[in-house]
């Protein structure tokens, strides 16, 4: 089967390897598409805990075509995506449920082998049923699992309102789920106009275009776009950039909650006054990955409280992972790629 397998950062090749063969308790999947993701960018640059040698992706939907031995929970043939984050189990945060705390987790495509593979072969436990869900839907499920997580860590207070600074895949699906839980006012911050007409078109009260640079000119129009015009009750960072995460604090209301969602460099720092903090009672939370949150997202794409419609804007068969790769990094017209696995004669969308 084809793959895509990293020697080492930047290093990478689509070649032929071994088609792997369900153990006890395992299934495999045929794969149908992976989504491609921002830490798929920094894992190619050896960040995010990278280990290598790996073949990275974590977003995938396909259909079950061997069942192994132990497993009477799917069928041949059975539409699924796999949750790719493996609590250890063993340390005293998993011992006493605090999952993502996990000192030692695992996880597909970052530090275990991941989907961008024709098949996988994976524990049945990891995996859940998307059976009638369109795979651009299920596709989404990992993001929309990540989102999950972040609305859950906040604590939504009914009539409040909320700032995604931020339109990219998992920013417009926590947008949908600030709004569906309680929030009475959602916006949507972002450079890049395509993104934001995405984002109104799925239910965002207010998109606020903003500049790539001018901090403070930026802290005025979002400020003033505020529904109380003095800031947001949850400031969500939805970017990786610090130059965003920076505005964050300055634009929660009193008593108001930022959350640290978009994914940085490990050396990069985000500055703030902590007597602001003290003295306005500001929380700042972190969201940094799912562990039990996807039948939550799940349901939610089940019942349409969150959609996908033109988040996907571009395609690339396996082949030319290296090509996906590098148009995620370029231009405004990106929104979400997906890699399919077909082979090339085969594949299916139109090219970019």
């Amino acid at each position: 089967m084809r793959s895509v397998v990293y020697e080492a950062a930047a290093r990478f090749s689509v070649c032929e390897v071994p088609d792997p063969t369900p153990g006890v308790g395992e299934v495999r999947i045929k794969v149908d598409q992976v989504g491609l993701c921002g830490t798929d960018v920094h894992i190619h640059h050896g960040d995010f805990n990278a280990v290598f040698p790996l073949t990275p992706g974590h977003e995938v939907v396909g259909t079950i075509d061997q069942l192994g031995k132990g497993v009477d929970t799917f069928v041949v043939g059975e539409q699924v995506t796999v949750n790719p984050n493996v609590p250890c189990g063993r340390c005293s945060y998993c011992r006493s449920g605090r999952l993502v705390q996990c000192e030692n987790p695992q996880g597909y495509g970052t530090n275990i082998p991941g989907f961008f593979s024709e098949f996988i072969a994976v524990p049945a436990q990891q995996v859940f049923s998307v059976e009638g869900l369109p795979r651009d839907t299920a596709v989404f499920t990992e993001p929309a699992a990540c989102a999950m997580h972040g609305l859950e860590l906040l604590g939504l207070r009914p009539g409040s309102s909320a700032l995604v600074l931020g339109s990219g895949p998992t920013g417009l699906l926590l947008a949908q789920m600030l709004a569906t839980g309680g929030a009475a006012s959602v916006t949507v911050a972002s450079p890049k106009p395509a993104q934001l007409a995405t984002a109104a078109s799925l239910g965002a009260d207010h998109v606020i275009p903003i500049g790539q640079d001018d901090a403070d000119a930026n802290l005025e129009v979002l400020r003033d776009g505020s529904p109380t015009g003095d800031g947001y009750d949850y400031v969500i960072e939805a970017t990786g950039a610090t130059t965003v995460g920076n505005l964050c604090v300055p634009l929660a209301r009193d008593g108001g909650t930022v959350l640290i969602y978009g994914v940085t460099r490990a050396d990069e720092i985000l500055s703030y006054h902590p007597f602001d903090l003290l003295r306005r009672e500001i929380t700042i939370k972190g969201s940094f990955a799912e562990m039990t949150s996807f039948g939550a997202a799940i349901a939610a794409l089940r019942t349409g409280r969150v959609k996908t419609d033109g988040i996907i804007t571009h395609r690339f068969g396996l082949d030319r992972y290296g090509d996906a790769l590098a148009r995620m990094q370029q231009g405004d017209d990106v929104h979400k790629i997906v890699i399919d696995t077909a082979p090339p004669s085969a594949a299916r969308g139109p090219n970019p």
